[in-house]
């Protein structure tokens, strides 16, 4: 008994002809009328009943039909879970991460997961969030950590990492520096400095802004949130960053955005379709991040300026901002 013989018996019963069945599996219909009679000879009864001018079963056939149907069932299980260890043995992960964003627990999750599966190949790819959202869109990149505005793009499966308020920052001596807050409004009085279009804080920037007629002047932009910082510190604008950024400079005095109502996000990327590598990775990112029930993360909510993400990711994750 040989399983092609059983995957011939199959399509004769389901397709009631010998003729739809040979073209179904590709093969001649004289070859598959052989295979099966041997099937038969094998098994020492006749399981299909050739005497009508329609092809049907025998009283033995259609009881051979159900274990015919469950022994390749577990054939085709079998292959599949073979395929799964194969894909964490011999796999290969693309992962990418927004550029000057140090997320500790990412690094950790990459470590522990390289730990129990070394044969996976990692490949880190950096890049601005929105050019990483359509790397995972393409398939080009598995895992992405990006920023957004508010929350990750509903399309893909995201877990979120940090949601904060975005504020500004001055060196002392400047107007604002006394500031216990300022509006939208205020600080478009200003020249900015901000990261650079396709990043999640310039996002929530400029969609706040626009929600309330304003456009402020974005003077100076740098990928890296310690230029800005800089920049700031020699007096040419404002810095507009996360507060989890800010609060690494105490030599900039922060001041709270009271009307900028979006949140930063930090998030963890990934297409729908996840090959066994992936999946697996995804279970040490959640661990990694303090998810250990292994749930996914509901998606992001927009949050007001004074909202803050839970303590525990806020100390684990404080040096990476929401870029």
């Amino acid at each position: 008994m040989e399983l092609r013989q059983l995957k011939y018996f199959l399509a004769v019963a389901e397709e009631s002809s010998f003729t739809r069945a040979a073209e179904r599996v590709h093969v001649s219909q004289p070859g598959i009328s052989a295979q099966i009679r041997q099937l038969e000879k094998d098994l020492g009864a006749t399981l299909i009943d050739r005497s009508g001018r329609s092809v049907g079963l025998t009283a033995v056939g259609e009881v051979a039909l159900d274990h015919t149907r469950a022994v390749l069932a577990a054939v085709e299980a079998l292959r599949h879970a073979v395929d799964e260890m194969n894909g964490l043995i011999r796999g290969r992960l693309v992962v990418g991460m927004v550029t000057a964003c140090t997320v500790t627990p990412l690094f950790e999750a990459l470590s522990s997961f390289h730990a129990a599966h070394p044969g996976v190949e990692i490949s880190l790819v950096e890049d601005d969030s929105a050019k990483l959202i359509e790397y995972v869109r393409e398939g080009a990149v598995d895992l992405a950590l990006i920023g957004a505005a508010g929350r990750a793009p509903e399309d893909l499966d995201g877990q979120q990492v940090i949601s904060e308020a975005i504020a500004a920052a001055v060196p002392p001596g400047h107007p604002l520096a006394d500031a216990e807050g300022v509006t939208l409004a205020e600080l478009s009085a200003h020249p900015v400095i901000c990261l650079p279009k396709g990043t999640g804080i310039r996002a929530v920037l400029d969609q706040a802004s626009a929600a309330r007629g304003l456009a402020p002047t974005v003077a100076l932009q740098a990928a890296a949130p310690g230029a800005v910082v800089h920049l700031a510190e020699r007096g040419l604008g404002v810095a507009v960053l996360s507060e989890s950024m800010l609060a690494q400079h105490p030599q900039l005095r922060t001041v709270p955005l009271t009307d900028a109502d979006i949140a930063a996000v930090l998030a963890l990327v990934s297409a729908p379709t996840k090959s066994p590598a992936l999946r697996e990775l995804l279970v040490h990112c959640r661990k990694s991040f303090g998810d250990p029930a292994g749930e996914a993360l509901a998606p992001p909510r927009e949050a007001t300026a004074g909202q803050r993400r839970p303590a525990r990711t806020r100390r684990r994750c404080r040096a990476a901002g929401t870029g």
